[in-house]
């Protein structure tokens, strides 16, 4: 998704955000909250890993395996909701860089827009009426045709 982003791979973008982290603030924020992410993914392949050592197939927990069996469902799940919010927030890291590419885009378009706007307002040829648009200098003159009725 970052990569997606940035439109480069992840291996430039970390060396990017460590030497000029002022420059793009909103990389070094994707690349801290996905290094928080490779963590709690980390976290999520241990937890499973103890769960599933727990709960084998044709293995019987004893009673004090409960307990271990609960808190090792419990640290998986906060470890999942972790990894999803890390998701979300990188998510929401490229969606406010496309919002600044795009404001920074903006007032060259609204220029643009101004200045389209001001042209329809552009003051008239001599000795035209005001209710006539002057003649576009892209069209040619038109021949007449002759004909029977003409």
């Amino acid at each position: 998704m970052i990569e997606k982003a940035w439109g480069r791979p992840i291996d430039a973008l970390e060396t990017l955000a460590v030497r000029r982290p002022v420059k793009d603030p909103l990389l070094r924020s994707a690349m801290h909250i996905r290094s928080s992410l490779v963590v709690s993914n980390n976290a999520v392949a241990v937890h499973q890993d103890r769960l599933h050592a727990l709960t084998r197939p044709g293995h019987v927990p004893a009673f004090y395996d409960l307990e271990r069996i609960t808190s090792s469902a419990v640290d998986l799940r906060v470890a999942q909701a972790e990894s999803r919010i890390a998701l979300q927030a990188i998510s929401h890291v490229i969606e406010a860089r496309e919002a600044a590419v795009t404001a920074d885009r903006a007032p060259s378009l609204s220029l643009a827009q101004a200045a389209v706007a001001r042209s329809a307002h552009a003051p008239r040829a001599l000795g035209q009426p005001p209710a006539q648009p002057a003649p576009s200098a892209a069209v040619r003159p038109t021949v007449a045709t002759t004909g029977p009725g003409r």
